[in-house]
């Protein structure tokens, strides 16, 4: 039995937004070619399937190589209309390009030299509206900042976002990071409605359990999880097929060990992966890079079909 022939993706409410949100966002990344090319036409089809799946969030950035204009492209030729989709998106603060791109990839010298002011957020949001070929975000996430503090300040980015949402530009605001005091700090200042947290909470790491998931919870603010899959280690493929052996550290072989477990086990890694963090329900998505329709399918179908309890119970039990 096809399980996806009646079967969508499961939704949850978006903490205070009031939005419902599919567990898996699509994560645009998967076909913006830096992971390998995706042709707009396929990115096209990509899109109509996710959203005939009901996987119809989109999670964006600019950052996130050529998918901004691929969904602008595919709103533009009526592929996918905007009143079905929900369209979150990014300004980003981990680099010195003009809107903040990546620059060399270190926080430290991106702390020196990112542009954490209000002024460069209008032009910012209004150029990726522009490319989006919508008039407005769902939400927007400032992306990346190191230290935070800055972008918390009078004339900080999260200021810029506040105007932009008085001028209709956005419903939602919040942040994208990976810091937990971050994360506190933002959501002690009471100014925000969303967040995304990475490489917190999997199969590896719940690091956001301890703090990030209580303290949202108590404000009602939608979370967020990106990396559930660690960028491809625990979805059932050889981590070696990702990273050279001899580049292996501590998590590298604690997913290989997660993976011969679930060999052992005859357990689908992928629909452990993913139900491990869809028990949490503090949890509302978690964003999926994805290139091809097969992996979008593989991981609707993996959160379709619920494991026993028992696996989750010998999993725990294995100290993997």
């Amino acid at each position: 039995m096809d399980i996806l022939k009646d079967g969508c993706c499961p939704r949850r409410r978006w903490g205070k937004t009031e939005l419902s949100i599919p567990v898996i966002a699509f994560g645009s990344d998967g076909f913006g070619n830096r992971f390998g090319h995706v042709s707009d036409e396929t990115a096209i089809r990509l899109m109509q399937r996710a959203v005939e799946l009901g996987v119809n969030h989109f999670d964006c950035a600019r950052c996130y190589g050529d998918s901004l204009r691929k969904i602008g492209l595919a709103i533009k030729q009526n592929a996918i209309k905007r009143e079905d989709l929900i369209i979150t998106g990014r300004i980003c603060c981990h680099g010195s390009g003009q809107w903040g791109l990546f620059g060399k990839g270190d926080p430290e010298y991106a702390s020196e030299v990112a542009d954490y002011s209000s002024d460069r957020v209008l032009p910012d949001i209004e150029d990726q509206l522009k490319r989006l070929e919508i008039d407005r975000f769902d939400a927007l996430l400032i992306h990346g900042p190191w230290p935070v503090e800055p972008s918390l300040a009078p004339g900080g980015i999260l200021e810029g976002l506040e105007q932009a949402r008085d001028r209709g530009l956005v419903d939602f605001i919040g942040y994208g990071m990976h810091h937990p005091p971050f994360h506190l700090k933002a959501i002690e200042s009471g100014r925000v409605d969303v967040l995304l947290t990475y490489s917190d909470y999997n199969l590896l790491r719940q690091n956001a359990a301890d703090d990030i998931l209580p303290a949202a919870a108590a404000h009602d603010i939608g979370v967020l999880n990106a990396w559930s899959i660690f960028r491809g280690w625990l979805t059932g493929l050889p981590v070696e097929s990702f990273v050279p052996r001899r580049e292996w550290n501590e998590d590298h072989h604690r997913a290989e060990n997660i993976r011969l477990w679930c060999e052992s086990q005859n357990v689908d890694m992928l629909q452990l992966t993913l139900q491990f963090c869809l028990r949490e329900a503090r949890i509302h998505g978690n964003p999926i890079g994805m290139m091809n329709i097969e992996q979008l399918e593989m991981n609707v179908a993996a959160v379709l079909k619920p494991l026993p309890d028992e696996v989750f119970g010998a999993f725990k039990l294995a100290h993997l």
